[in-house]
């Protein structure tokens, strides 16, 4: 599957930190493009998951498996926000 490149990502840095970039490029058999927009993609992945999950403390993880694991009924709360969900979603 071919990739349409259409944008254009312009950066300005020193000569050193250039050299360097380059030199990992070299490094890996990539072009330094290629090295930078797959090194750029890959950390830009990481952060965004990094940032997408929530995180519990042990305590936190135990309340909350205690939880899923209770079985008290729903209160009325619970059922007027699954009633709406199913309204909204069905």
């Amino acid at each position: 599957m071919a990739v349409t490149l259409e944008a254009r990502l312009d950066v300005r840095l020193s000569r050193q930190h250039k050299e360097l970039i380059q030199e990992a490029a070299d490094l890996t058999g990539q072009s330094l493009t290629d090295f930078a927009v797959s090194t750029l993609t890959e950390t830009a992945r990481h952060i965004v998951q990094q940032n997408s999950m929530t995180v519990l403390s042990n305590r936190d993880r135990d309340v909350f498996l205690a939880l899923l694991d209770a079985d008290d009924p729903p209160n009325e709360a619970l059922r007027k926000a699954a009633k709406r969900f199913r309204k909204r979603h069905a």
